[in-house]
């Protein structure tokens, strides 16, 4: 459904590419999760996937067609995307928000149809945030916010769905519930491509990691492929152990300060 290939990124005035020579490809059904170090290129391959960054080399394709090539609301349609940050100037309540991922749906000017608040309802309780429909966003949770963002991406009825850093600021209990909600949405047919920092959520959840490092992929496969102790340790300069199992996938554990066991 979305698909990269040799994909690189270069911004204006700067030597290095953002994102060099990166492929990828998210199929209906599967969750794609891309880590990496800070600053090693995670967010603009996500944004360069959906259009928003122009590619310097390479091709991104949905559904065939060229990213490019997408009108800004036929390309919402497909794909329900979410960034690190988000601020809104007025505090709206949580259903309106959810409803603003209907806009891609409508004519100019055209108000919100029957089908259109059936598919906010549905998305209100997929996200299970129905309960705080009708509370201002600025009295919730970061959790509660994260969940009506997804809410907000479900309304417009996408094929995908790109999460940059969806957990960011979250505790234990929310970053669960977030990985869990999105692992449920991709088994009922959806594609998911997540960028975290939460290694070992991604390799018990996701079905495919993409280890990025200085905006070069230099690994990908299943989890048990990347989550390897040498690899682990070159790409973010710090002693580790991989020597856990949990739900099927080894999970990463830091050293102390000296190489001694945790």
């Amino acid at each position: 459904m979305l698909r990269a290939a040799n994909l690189t990124v270069r911004y204006p005035g700067t030597t290095q590419p953002a994102v060099e020579r990166v492929g990828m490809e998210s199929v209906a059904g599967t969750m794609v999760a891309i880590v990496g170090p800070n600053g090693s290129g995670k967010s603009t391959l996500v944004r360069a996937l959906i259009g928003l960054v122009a590619a310097t080399e390479g091709l991104v394709e949905l559904e065939g067609r060229p990213i490019a090539g997408w009108a800004p609301a036929e390309r919402a349609r497909r794909v329900g995307f979410l960034s690190q940050r988000e601020e809104y100037p007025f505090a709206w309540r949580v259903e309106e928000v959810v409803a603003f991922g209907r806009y891609a749906w409508l004519a100019p000017l055209a108000s919100l149809g029957k089908r259109d608040r059936e598919v906010i309802d549905r998305s209100l309780q997929r996200a299970d945030v129905g309960d705080l429909r009708h509370r201002k966003i600025d009295t919730l949770s970061g959790g509660e916010w994260q969940r009506v963002r997804i809410a907000r991406a479900l309304a417009q009825e996408p094929r995908i769905l790109v999460l940059d850093e969806p957990t960011a600021a979250l505790d234990l209990g929310h970053e669960m519930e977030i990985f869990e909600l999105v692992r449920e949405l991709t088994a009922e047919g959806l594609a998911a491509v997540v960028v975290t920092h939460q290694l070992n959520l991604a390799a018990r959840f996701a079905n495919q990691l993409i280890l990025l490092d200085r905006g070069k992929a230099v690994a990908a496969g299943v989890p048990a492929q990347v989550m390897r102790a040498d690899l682990l340790e070159r790409v973010f300069g710090w002693p580790v152990d991989v020597d856990r199992v949990v739900d099927g996938v080894p999970q990463l554990v830091p050293r102390r300060r000296g190489g001694s066991h945790p």
